[in-house]
């Protein structure tokens, strides 16, 4: 059970969309497909290694990227996710659950037309028992794919074939915390269309830190990954640092175009708003402890987590292999 001014989100308020009439909410379902589809790839299971193209392709692939509006477009998908369209929300709800496959069986409310919007479709809650807690020291966080795992080499930390990117940079260039990580363990989590969004606490520990670095916000997909250098590094992140007794760890949840924002238990919304400048919060004076299996925070449209760990002893699960679909609760690793 969370405690020290941990707030459910029930009470969390989000930011309220500006008002709009019935023109632009006909706009509603084409901009929550965009903010979902990201690109044709992140319908579909990863496969890795992928059957890549050479590097210049993926190159090429990704340069448009560099040109689009992405802070503007993520933007509008985040009033688009907030509004209250009535039965054109509930009608974007079923064309997505149509289009991506989500198994609403799983959800604790299955009804479409029960959301009032977008986001509160997308967070949905699943039904208790659904995901049940392996007894492992460490146990998934997310349901997803695996894209990424492993050990860290010095500080650098393994993106594709060609890439990889710093735990310093990760983390907002704070180099003691970085130092804590040098040839310790990683894990990148993908988070696709139809996924769970909520993230959850792979261990019990205790929040020391959060941190919101500003950055871009590239499509975080697999040819993304093999085409834009430090991506993972690159992007908006909200980096929290956690004590447990398997050590200090970081969750990093990493912003991608279209993500409206990020939240977590203990503040609610992250982002917006987007300063332009890192942001800090210490949490030496107050006590928040979360359960393993409880939930941390969520994607309002989203992502890609990334675990680091120190290195003392730790060892992943045998059945782990990039590009594997995981669920929450399973087993990750052991120490």
């Amino acid at each position: 059970m969370a405690h020290g001014n941990v707030r459910p989100f029930s009470t969390v308020s989000l930011p309220a969309p500006p008002p709009c009439g019935r023109t632009a909410l006909r706009r509603l379902r084409f901009v929550l497909h965009a903010a979902a589809r990201r690109s044709p790839e992140e319908a579909a299971p990863i496969e890795w290694p992928p059957a890549a193209p050479p590097l210049v392709s993926d190159r090429l692939a990704v340069l448009p990227q560099y040109l689009l509006p992405k802070q503007a477009l993520t933007a509008l998908a985040g009033w688009a996710a907030r509004a209250r369209g009535g039965a054109l929300t509930t009608a974007a709800i079923r064309s997505f659950i149509d289009r991506y496959g989500v198994d609403m069986s799983e959800a604790a409310d299955p009804e479409p037309g029960s959301y009032p919007t977008f986001n509160d479709f997308f967070t949905r809650a699943l039904k208790p028992g659904a995901r049940p807690i392996a007894q492992a020291d460490l146990v998934c966080p997310v349901d997803g794919a695996i894209s990424q795992f492993g050990a860290i080499e010095g500080d650098r930390i393994f993106q594709a074939k060609g890439h990889d990117y710093s735990t310093l940079a990760l983390v907002g260039g704070d180099a003691d915390l970085a130092r804590g990580f040098e040839n310790g363990h990683y894990a990148t989590l993908y988070l696709s269309p139809k996924d769970y969004h909520r993230i959850h606490m792979p261990c019990d520990a205790r929040l020391a830190r959060m941190t919101h670095v500003p950055g871009a916000l590239f499509s975080v997909n697999p040819v993304t990954a093999r085409g834009v250098p430090g991506l993972f590094a690159r992007n908006e992140r909200v980096v929290c640092v956690f004590d447990s007794a398997c050590g200090r760890f970081v969750l990093a949840l990493v912003g991608a175009t279209i993500v409206g924002s990020m939240a977590t238990v203990w503040h609610g919304v992250v982002n917006p708003p987007r300063p332009g400048h890192l942001r800090d919060w210490r949490y030496d004076d107050r006590t928040i402890a979360l359960r393993q299996g409880e939930e941390m925070g969520r994607f309002l449209l989203g992502s890609t987590v990334v675990l680091l760990f120190p290195p003392q002893g730790l060892r992943f699960d045998p059945a782990w292999s990039a590009g594997r679909t995981i669920r929450l609760g399973e087993p990750m690793a052991t120490r």
